[in-house]
C-alpha cells in the first residue's frame, strides 16, 4: 500500500473530470485527423494532430497519476 495515496486521488478528481472532456475533445479531432489522413496522405499536419489527439486521449490518466503522485500518504 505503498502507492495508496487516497487524498491525492480525491483532490485531482475534479481535475480529471476537466481532463476526461478535453479527451472527448481529443477523439472526436482524432477521428477528423485520422480521416484527413486517409484521405490526403501528402497531409503531414493531419497525422500530427492525429498525435496531439492521442495525448489528450490519455490525459485524464496522466492528471490523475501526478495528484497522486504529488500527495504524500
Amino acid at each position: 500500500m505503498a502507492d495508496c495515496r487516497p487524498l491525492g486521488f480525491l483532490i485531482g478528481l475534479p481535475f480529471a473530470f476537466i481532463a476526461f472532456l478535453l479527451s472527448l475533445v481529443g477523439a472526436v479531432v482524432w477521428v477528423l485527423g485520422s480521416v484527413l489522413s486517409c484521405l490526403c496522405p501528402c497531409c503531414i499536419c493531419c497525422a500530427g494532430i492525429a498525435n496531439l489527439a492521442v495525448i489528450l486521449l490519455k490525459f485524464p490518466v496522466t492528471v490523475i497519476k501526478w495528484f497522486t503522485d504529488l500527495i504524500p500518504c
